[in-house]
């Protein structure tokens, strides 16, 4: 009976795009010893992006075999709902995992943090449970070290927005830039990722999509065990970057045309790009201001602009899936004016290849990781501008760690206005500061580029994991 990985992934773009890496990195290393299945929890508030991407692989993938959960119906709420999500899907995982295990043994069940209730489905069956961190170690750290903060602070965060923690391995963090959604301490939320935390401890590993020589500070507090003082810490696996290859989709091959033609006229290193991820909305009002930005800066861009949603800048609300408006919604005259220098491009870009692409020397990001390790491999330098979730520690460590971005600084109701998106934009292309960014930039991306080396990082980190399958 051959070996299976089952991967449990949360169905967001940003989380199961990695997952989905990390199983074409089993299969392409050992597809004589290990099968890879991933388990797919489809829902009534699945984003359209998630569902699309889904679909495509299970399509073009023939080497990963796929299981669909019975679909689950959820109200919209405001409150956090994906470990509610994973717990009401437990039924049907225990029946998938024994469905799966009658044709190959379950060598290991790979979770997404935000699939923890299926731990005690997995103990139960006897499954060895590994957690995937689709974003970088920084998180694998605050998840691990939550309950002691939790212990050693009774305020909610929200009441101490300015108190700085202090998370082992990380520089200090205010309590106003951990996620948002954990900031008051009563809500449900906030005892969901206390449980995580909890949870961490159990499991017989944790696998974090990046790569020692990014996060060095971070990675050996978590192996010297500083982020969890009362018990012993699971073996981490640092085998990133993992980041998808480019996808040239069917319904998307004339975007990807019109971008890189544009890309091919304009000089080296002088294109801005800016970005915000699958669910990075601004209201009108900020788009506005971006755009004024732009233009006086007088740098060149490639701008993704999608459909606001509010005035609000709150990106909780549903979205209206098309594309925007742009002659409503940019100021008058802006795509005349700046068509010589600029492209707006609205809802989606090629990423990858547009980071990649050597006109491209700047990207302005809301620090999702995916975003952060495509920039890191392009070694392209950042320009941070966190919209939600972790993003805004991702910011702290891109800045004072990395020393791979500049921050976008936010007045008191997080509007970014024109005259900073100028300043900083105009900084990271022509300052001295951007140059120094930009050569740090590079040499990370030749660091990237050798963690998979025979005696590279990730590719030793990598080969543990793989052996610890075997003997499981």
């Amino acid at each position: 009976m051959e070996g299976a990985i089952v991967l449990y992934p949360m169905t967001a773009v940003g989380h199961i795009v990695s997952m989905v890496e990390l199983g074409k990195l089993i299969l392409s290393h050992y597809h004589h010893r290990f099968s890879v299945t991933i388990v797919i929890g489809e829902g009534s508030l699945d984003t359209p992006d998630a569902t699309s991407f889904i679909r495509h692989i299970s399509q073009s993938t023939d080497s990963i075999s796929f299981h669909f959960l019975p679909f689950l119906s959820m109200k919209p709420s405001k409150h956090f709902y994906r470990l509610e999500f994973s717990r009401l899907n437990n039924p049907n995982l225990r029946q998938a995992l024994q469905t799966i295990s009658k044709t190959s043994r379950i060598r290991a069940f790979v979770i997404d943090f935000f699939s923890t209730p299926s731990l005690s489905i997995a103990s139960d069956l006897g499954i060895p449970t590994y957690y995937f961190f689709t974003s970088g170690a920084v998180m694998a750290a605050f998840f691990f070290y939550l309950p002691i903060i939790h212990n050693q602070i009774t305020k909610s965060f929200k009441d101490i927005p300015t108190t700085h923690l202090h998370f082992p391995g990380l520089p200090p963090i205010a309590a106003s830039d951990l996620p948002e959604l954990i900031h008051d301490r009563e809500s449900q939320a906030y005892s969901d990722f206390l449980e995580i935390g909890l949870n961490l401890r159990r499991s017989n590993g944790i696998i974090v999509n990046t790569f020692e020589c990014l996060e060095p500070t971070v990675i050996k507090a978590i192996t010297d065990g500083l982020c969890v003082p009362d018990a012993p810490t699971p073996p981490l696996y640092c085998i990133g970057p993992l980041i998808a290859s480019p996808k040239n989709e069917s319904d998307k091959g004339e975007t990807v045309n019109q971008c890189m033609s544009w890309l091919e006229a304009q000089p080296t290193h002088s294109v801005v790009f800016l970005s915000f991820g699958s669910r990075g909305v601004f209201s009108a009002a900020q788009v506005r201001e971006i755009a004024i930005g732009l233009e006086n800066s007088g740098q060149r861009f490639l701008w993704v602009v999608r459909q606001p949603v509010s005035e609000d800048n709150n990106y909780h609300r549903s979205q209206k899936h098309k594309d925007p408006d742009l002659e409503a919604l940019l100021p008058e005259g802006f795509l005349d004016r700046t068509k010589e220098r600029g492209f707006v491009v609205k809802s989606w870009a090629p990423q990858v290849e547009v980071l990649n692409h050597e006109s491209v020397g700047g990207f302005v990001t809301h620090c999702g990781w995916n975003s952060v390790l495509e920039a890191v491999c392009a070694g392209v330098p950042m320009v941070a501008w966190p919209l939600y979730a972790e993003q805004r520690m991702n910011k702290v460590v891109l800045v004072e760690d990395m020393k791979l971005a500049m921050p976008m600084e936010e007045s008191e109701d997080r509007l970014v206005t024109a005259t900073e998106v100028e300043k900083r934009v105009t900084a990271l292309m022509k300052s001295k500061e951007g140059k120094l960014l930009r050569e740090r930039s590079r040499k990370v991306k030749e660091e990237a580029m050798s963690v998979w080396s025979e005696r590279g990082s990730s590719m030793i980190a990598f080969t543990k994991l793989a052996e610890s399958l075997v003997t499981q």
